[in-house]
């Protein structure tokens, strides 16, 4: 049990790690995209295609660290089958 507990905060932890370096990753390099944009195309606001498409997967990240967290975890499947073994026998 106390294995299995520390896996899954293990698994929580790398969730929210990768989240917060993705996110560091998405200001920095947007922004210098942003001054880019501003300097040589300020006509076309070019830098709002990354920072959309970009931010999807950020916003994923957010929700797989802090929303759905053990929803898409790897023992969740053997938790759905156990469940409904015991409604069937119910």
């Amino acid at each position: 049990m106390s294995d299995n507990l520390y896996k899954r905060a293990e698994e929580i932890v790398e969730k929210k790690i990768k989240f917060y370096r993705n996110l560091q990753a998405y200001i920095i390099v947007n922004a210098f995209l942003a001054v880019i944009n501003w300097f040589f195309t300020p006509e076309f606001w070019w830098v709002l295609f990354p920072v959309f498409f970009w931010g999807i997967g950020v916003f994923k990240d957010f929700l797989m660290a802090f929303v759905f967290v053990d929803r898409f975890s790897d023992d969740y499947r053997e938790r759905k089958i156990q469940e409904e073994m015991e409604k069937l026998k119910a």
